[in-house]
Parts: structure tokens; C-alpha cells; sequence
């Protein structure tokens, strides 16, 4: 049996999550909500979702729903994820999780009492190209991984909230957490110091920021996001015997290991729609009984949101 998913807010991102669930094993969309029930009718008619509710609360309460995808405003997070928690629902939460430590915390607490499963949505640690490297670099096919760099840029423009610091708008929150959870998965330790740089838009939220990571292993760690210029959108790791070139790290399909005799080696995994390992991810994780990933952790979720807490004082 398939589990259903409601979506809470009808945002850029949700006509992708919509694929990626068609495109997954056991999962289905069965309805989702908007603000306004005109708008609901509207995206549901057109991205062909049966049920369509003009309010997250009225999503909420239909039984049906399994699973409660959330990707409304960065701010929301946390008071959707915990009603649906109270609801009764599981909960695919996008990132950031949410704005601050103590209530990432909360959220897990009350899913474990309520048990039922909580995951922040980060596709990067399930793509196959990941897991790959994951495994080379365990295995040492690059020697001892010692620096990583990563770059992208991005317009905002479709997101009239993006530079309300209120609301967690500005790229911080929502762009460097990729690469901070991709370096906890790929080399199992957290980031012990980090750095930051920025520059800010009219409305006082960052336009652009450098940072400067130490991972507990000894890895240094770079990471540079600009919605002014345009970077190589690529993540490199480092190691003594080559490096690895990702391009577009965050939603990778590919990567090319750079070996010290000069010889390359192309992994290639493509695929329609890269958020769909996670949904098989989590309906695996459902369907086991499990309150939490063993690949997404809530100490993955807690170490991210601190750091970027501590950076954004920095900035």
C-alpha cells in the first residue's frame, strides 16, 4: 500500500517533489494546500492532485494523508511541522529545518512521543553519485580527503520573501546547508570551527557570503554562494592522490575523480528527478518503523542549525 502525501504550500519547489513521489516506489500525492482556496484548485487541477485545501490547517485534519511534506516559507517551519506532528502525521520538513537550535530539538522530541517519523528534507546525502564517493573515499581511492571547495549562485527573484530576514529569507540558511550536511555524511564528523564573510542586499540580508570551515577530522572546507555573480556552480574534494569535480554538488548526477597519474574516472547516475531517493528513503524508513533517518539524523539537522546560527551573528 502506498502512502499518501499531503503538501503544505504550493512553492517552486512543489511541482518537483510532486514528480519525484510519481517516479518513487511507494509513494503517492493526494492532496495539497495553499493560502487561498482558489490557488489550491488552481496548482492541484493543473499538477493533477486529487484533493486541494485552502488552508495548511484543513490538510492537517484529513486522515488520508501519511506523510506531510512541507516547503512553505523558511520561518514556517516550525509551526506546521509541529501541528503536523500533534495531527498525528509523519513529517518530510524542507531545509533549513528549522531557525534555531531549541526548536529543531523540540520537533524530534515531540516526534519521538508522538511516534511518529521527522526528517529534514536534504536530497544531497541521498543522491547515488554521494553515496558513491562516500564509499571511495572510505576505501582511500584518493588517498586521505584534505580540502573541499564549493560554489553556487542562484536568482532569487521568484521568491518576494528571499530578503526578509524575518521570514529566513538571504542564502545562508537555505544554500550553505548543502554543502555543510553533504561534508557530515561524506566524512562522518561534524564541522568544529567555521567563518563567514558576506555582503548585504538593500534589506540587510546577505547577497553573497564566503565561508571557512575545519571539519573534526582535519578537513578544511570551503563554501562561496552569491546571488549577484555567477560561480562554476561545482564542488571539488581534495585528497593526496586526486580530487573529485562535482558538478551542480547539490542535485549531482555525475562526478569526475582526478587521479595523480593523470587518469580520469567518470560516475554517472542519471535520473529524471534527484528529490525521489529521498522520498524512497523515507517511505523505507515508514514502512521500518523508524522515528528517524539513520542517513539524515536529527544530529545531522541540530549541528547544521547551530553552525549557521553562529555564522549568522558572524555575518
Amino acid at each position: 500500500m502506498k502512502l499518501n502525501y499531503g503538501i503544505l504550500s504550493t512553492s517552486s519547489i512543489t511541482p518537483r517533489f510532486i514528480a519525484a513521489v510519481r517516479d518513487s516506489k511507494d509513494s503517492q500525492v493526494a492532496a495539497l494546500a495553499s493560502r487561498s482556496l482558489p490557488k489550491a484548485r488552481e496548482k492541484a487541477a493543473l499538477w493533477q492532485v486529487p484533493k486541494a485545501y485552502g488552508s495548511y490547517e484543513e490538510l492537517l485534519l484529513d486522515r488520508e494523508i501519511d506523510v506531510v511534506y512541507i516547503s512553505t516559507i523558511n520561518s514556517q517551519h516550525y509551526p506546521y511541522t509541529r501541528l503536523a506532528l500533534e495531527t498525528g502525521h509523519h513529517v518530510l520538513c524542507e531545509k533549513p529545518f528549522t531557525l534555531s537550535l531549541e526548536e529543531s530539538r523540540e520537533l524530534f522530541a515531540l516526534a519521538r512521543r508522538q511516534g511518529r517519523f521527522l526528517m529534514e528534507a536534504e536530497k544531497v546525502v541521498f543522491l547515488p553519485v554521494m553515496q558513491e564517493l562516500k564509499a571511495r573515499i572510505q576505501r582511500g581511492d584518493l588517498g586521505r580527503i584534505t580540502m573541499a571547495d564549493f560554489s553556487s549562485s542562484f536568482d532569487p527573484g521568484y521568491n518576494s520573501w528571499f530578503f526578509d530576514a524575518a521570514k529566513g529569507g538571504g542564502p545562508l540558511y537555505g544554500n550553505a546547508i548543502y554543502s555543510l550536511q553533504l561534508l557530515q555524511f561524506l566524512f562522518d564528523c561534524p564541522v568544529v570551527k567555521a567563518r563567514g564573510l558576506s555582503t548585504k542586499s538593500p534589506s540587510g540580508v546577505e547577497d553573497q557570503f564566503v565561508l571557512s570551515l575545519l571539519l573534526e577530522n582535519g578537513v578544511l572546507a570551503a563554501n562561496k554562494t552569491s546571488i549577484r555573480s555567477q560561480t562554476c556552480h561545482t564542488g571539488f574534494l581534495y585528497g593526496e592522490e586526486g580530487y573529485v569535480e562535482i558538478p551542480s554538488y547539490w542535485k549531482a548526477r555525475e562526478a569526475t575523480l582526478h587521479l595523480r597519474d593523470g587518469s580520469t574516472e567518470q560516475l554517472s547516475y542519471p535520473c529524471a528527478h534527484e528529490l525521489v531517493y529521498e522520498v524512497d528513503h523515507v517511505s523505507d524508513c515508514i514502512k521500518k518503523g523508524l522515528l528517524e533517518s539513520p542517513v539524515m539524523t536529527e544530529e545531522m539537522t541540530v549541528s547544521a542549525i547551530s553552525l549557521l546560527n553562529h555564522i549568522k551573528e558572524e555575518l
